[in-house]
């Protein structure tokens, strides 16, 4: 055992049965030796941001422990990605998959060759915000010195919530 991060982790999907490829993906995390899933949001139903057009999402939050370090953590969830029928597209391209570490610990990497953390996005995105909020809303983000309560309120009269069901 190398070390246990607490993480928190970003899925979304917006192809096919996209509860079934979500309820999928956590199961694939479930059965990792090195991942044990903590908590997992309620999924909300969002409309797609850029790209072509495309379905509207469902996205939630994951907090898992993961005895893997962040790079190797990423593999893993982009061999999920992949077991799930993602494919290397366009950016913001239709997925039946997507996973991103949004946090790991309190770790900060910077503009890293594959991989920043806390995700870049996140405090930009209530469809990544509210189902973050739903299991962690006291987190504070590492570099803004926020909790994800202020960072999602701090959006809300921007975007307004209409946008967002639960699905």
């Amino acid at each position: 055992m190398l070390l246990v991060a607490i993480v928190y982790l970003g899925i979304g999907s917006n192809t096919g049965d996209r509860r079934a490829n979500i309820e999928k993906a956590t199961a694939l995390l479930k059965e990792h030796k090195d991942i044990k899933v903590l908590a997992v949001s309620p999924l909300i139903e969002t409309e797609p941001e850029g790209g072509p057009p495309q379905g509207k999402f469902l996205n939630g939050a994951i907090k898992i422990d993961a005895d893997l370090m962040p790079l190797d953590l990423l593999t893993q969830l982009k061999m999920i990605e992949r077991r799930l029928g993602r494919v290397k597209a366009e950016p913001n391209a239709p997925r039946p998959m997507d996973l991103d570490i949004l946090f790991y610990d309190d770790i900060v990497i910077v503009k890293g060759k594959s991989l920043t953390i806390p995700h870049p996005r996140l405090a930009e995105r209530l469809f990544v915000l509210k189902p973050l909020f739903e299991i962690a809303p006291h987190l504070v983000h590492p570099r803004l010195n926020k909790s994800i309560k202020e960072l999602m309120e701090a959006l809300l009269p921007h975007e307004g919530s209409q946008r967002f069901q639960s699905a």
